[in-house]
């Protein structure tokens, strides 16, 4: 935990040192913000995730112990299993890239481009569909086929053990974060007229579910996230290797800059300052409840992706 937490301060001050004044990403929805402006939002941000850990704490300490690593396999067959995912992961990026670039799109990872922060470009309809289907059969289906014959619903976390505490859980963090967000950030969802707030928030939805939302749950929370557990004994580790693996997943987000070193560490820092936290309390979340479905509905498919993206699905549609 603590070298984790070093490596957050060292890289705050490597990013206000090498770029003091402004960043190489275009980012509409934060633009005119300075460096320091930004610096501030990703730590308020991971602030706000360890606050969220408490509070799940609170309302699942009565709760019956859930043995998260005993749905793992043994310690040997973990260990290959996790090595094999992992592998599986980078082939399914690289897949992504080859597939979007061979039509000209942005390389597919698991957010599609313009994703929580906006783009100044329109992109095709074929992408964003593509997109979707790509990265629920690759992440989310043909993972679940094979674990599945080999794993019972209960050791893949898809079956609730404790169904009124789940509840619980995610109308409360649900709560929490979509109070956050819209204080935060203002998302113009908000100011949509009814009947495009309808069908734009529908179809974000569905469209989120398939291409983010389902991959991840699956992948990272439902399959890796017992084995991180039997690997190493200790729910913080745990924890931080679901942040990286989530964080990793979005490794090709339209916004990153790779044309020079100091652009490329610049992507990679702030792709940790975007998902490390995202992903740690989803891990958390996983962990406390046995349950990979609760953060889909607490903290994923709802807030974010409904509720701030639903103006870029409108108008990749030309739905307004």
């Amino acid at each position: 935990m603590w070298v984790a937490a070093a490596g957050w301060v060292a890289a705050n001050g490597w990013v206000a040192i090498t770029a003091p004044r402004a960043l190489p990403f275009d980012w509409p929805a934060r633009a005119g913000r300075s460096t320091w402006q930004i610096l501030v939002e990703v730590n308020l941000a991971l602030a706000e995730v360890l606050i969220l850990m408490g509070v799940v704490y609170l309302l699942t300490r009565r709760r019956a112990p859930v043995d998260v690593a005993a749905r793992a396999p043994d310690r040997h067959r973990a260990r290959a299993e996790t090595i094999a995912l992992l592998a599986y992961g980078a082939t399914g990026l690289l897949g992504g890239f080859l597939l979007a670039r061979a039509f000209g799109w942005h390389p597919f990872g698991l957010h599609l481009a313009g994703t929580l922060f906006g783009t100044h470009e329109h992109l095709p309809p074929a992408e964003v569909v593509t997109w979707a289907g790509y990265n629920v059969v690759v992440y989310a289906v043909i993972p679940l086929l094979y674990f599945r014959r080999r794993y019972s619903s209960l050791a893949l976390g898809l079956r609730s053990t404790d169904a009124r505490n789940d509840v619980l859980v995610i109308i409360v963090v649900l709560g929490l974060e979509t109070a956050f967000q819209i204080f935060a950030l203002a998302p113009a969802t908000l100011n949509l007229p009814p009947g495009q707030l309808v069908v734009g928030a529908a179809f974000t939805f569905l469209l989120y579910m398939a291409g983010a939302v389902l991959p991840a749950m699956v992948f990272v929370y439902a399959i890796l996230v017992p084995r991180y557990l039997a690997l190493t004994g200790s729910v913080i580790a745990t924890v931080l290797c679901g942040g990286l693996t989530y964080a990793g997943l979005h490794f090709w987000d339209a916004w990153t800059v790779f044309t020079s070193p100091q652009s490329a560490a610049l992507s990679l820092i702030f792709l940790l300052f975007t998902y490390l936290g995202p992903g740690m309390i989803k891990t958390y979340l996983t962990l406390r409840t046995g349950n990979a479905w609760v953060h889909v509905w607490g903290y994923h498919a709802f807030a974010p992706h409904t509720l701030l993206d639903t103006p870029h699905i409108l108008d990749t549609f030309h739905l307004r």
